[in-house]
């Protein structure tokens, strides 16, 4: 792919959407395109409840409303998948939320496997 990106990485929440969002102004002021991708684990139904279901259908809209496609990946390895897909379109930005309260924080792990990436981290209010 020749177009940089930036890529937003959700959960199956709907307020993924702040995510959404704020890479999208990412994009347009970087001039670059916009993906977004959730990573579902293995092991279990694909969208584990309704609620997931509902919010990742919101998310989908979501994305499509502001140009970007969206990707669902099946990976117990969820940074080694976010890090393939981000060389795979050519991302210049990770966009990702930050951990709650006692969450992992995986941007440890992932600015570890990818040294020459720039992370953009979206905090709650």
């Amino acid at each position: 792919m020749n177009e940089s990106h930036v890529l937003v990485c959700v959960t199956g929440q709907k307020t993924c959407e702040r995510l959404i969002a704020e890479g999208h102004r990412l994009a347009i002021d970087r001039g670059e395109e916009l993906s977004v991708l959730h990573v579902a684990r293995k092991g279990g139904e694909l969208m584990g409840n309704v609620s997931e279901a509902e919010a990742l259908e919101y998310l989908f809209k979501a994305s499509s409303e502001r140009g970007a496609d969206m990707t669902v990946v099946r990976s117990d390895e969820v940074v080694k998948t976010i890090e393939a897909h981000a060389r795979k379109i050519g991302a210049s930005l990770i966009v990702l939320g930050a951990p709650r309260a006692g969450a992992k924080d995986m941007t440890v792990e992932m600015r570890r496997h990818m040294p020459d990436m720039e992370f953009h981290i979206v905090y709650t209010d």
